[in-house]
């Protein structure tokens, strides 16, 4: 399944700030914590606490997170589906960034070991 130019515009204009907590709540309700969700968010991005916060007190859209965000090196190894979509077949940079996320926010939840989350 591909992503339409609708689903692409969507994802940009989402604000990091309104997902963020499903983020927190997905994992805690696995028995992981905010502070581990975070390093997966500055392994992926380069984005500190501090700068994590920042951003979600300024409520920027997933096209400006990402436009701040250096993005890791190994990021082009996170694969497999999400949301029904493959990622290394989305077309769209930042459908695609945005779906990393979601990936490593996913293996997090599902108790997947933070060496194998951060592709060390």
């Amino acid at each position: 399944m591909k992503p339409t130019d609708t689903h692409n515009e969507r994802i940009a204009k989402m604000t990091f700030s309104s997902v963020y907590p499903h983020y927190v709540t997905k994992v805690e309700k696995k028995g992981r914590t905010k502070d581990e969700l975070n390093e997966v968010i500055t392994w992926l991005t380069g984005f500190d606490e501090k700068k994590i916060q920042q951003l979600i007190e300024e409520k920027v859209t997933f096209e400006s997170f990402f436009s701040q965000a250096k993005l890791h090196p190994n990021a082009h190894l996170i694969t497999g589906m999400i949301c029904g979509y493959r990622i290394e077949e989305i077309d769209n940079p930042l459908t695609r960034q945005t779906r990393y996320l979601d990936k490593l926010v996913d293996e997090l939840a599902k108790g997947r070991k933070m060496e194998k989350i951060l592709r060390s």
